[in-house]
């Protein structure tokens, strides 16, 4: 004769008053968010099916990892790669970790192409688009993503930072170096360390010396 599955106690976590202790006859079998037990209508002295437990298993694992994803994008604006990483390391499973991902781009939660926008908008005037676009693939940013934003960006804006910065290095680099060879050797090193193009660090330096001489 086949045992029924029946549920014998729903307890409420003493650390936790949002979760429950679920037991099937007599002995715990799983814990849940107490917000499933009225999704499913779970209650004592009821028969239940396995399978219809195992989705109520599921659905609970995917609000756990939801739930952590959505304290991850509280912090701040985060790329899927880094959401998806973090999710991982703290152990949940690829499979809920994925529909979480497509939950949090169809609220726009996440969105690398607002991402790749902000932060271009908030380097451009720090950096090379070279050094910009190098940390936005190591946050996962796919290429094409970024060398549309970088596209859009204003030029303009680059270029006149580009001078500013290599102008500011330039002061730094006079007060104690006296060889202006050496100094513009080392003005266009750090230039390209920004991440700037050798055309770019070429029009800057020509810009600064009126003498190509110089550095080529």
């Amino acid at each position: 004769m086949e045992m029924k599955n029946i549920i014998t106690k729903i307890e409420t976590q003493k650390k936790n008053i949002d979760r429950v202790n679920i037991y099937i006859n007599h002995e715990y079998a799983f814990s849940c968010s107490a917000e499933l037990i009225y999704i499913h209508k779970l209650k004592v002295n009821e028969k239940v099916d396995l399978d219809d437990l195992k989705e109520v298993i599921d659905q609970d694992n995917f609000m756990k990892c939801k739930n952590a994803a959505l304290k991850i994008v509280e912090r701040g604006y985060k790329t899927e790669k880094q959401v998806y990483d973090k999710l991982i390391q703290k152990e949940y499973e690829e499979a809920y970790v994925e529909k979480v991902i497509e939950f949090l781009k169809n609220y726009n939660l996440i969105n690398d192409r607002e991402y790749a926008k902000l932060y271009i908008n908030d380097k451009i005037k720090l950096q090379g688009r070279n050094k910009i676009k190098y940390d936005l693939i190591k946050k996962g940013i796919e290429e094409h993503i970024i060398e549309d934003m970088l596209e859009n960006s204003d030029k303009h804006i680059s270029e006149s930072a580009a001078l500013s910065i290599a102008e500011k290095k330039y002061r730094s680099l006079s007060r104690s170096e006296n060889d202006q060879k050496k100094i513009y050797k080392k003005l266009g090193e750090f230039m390209l360390r920004k991440g700037y193009s050798w055309g770019e660090v070429k029009l800057v330096l020509n810009s600064i010396l009126k003498d190509e001489e110089l550095y080529e």
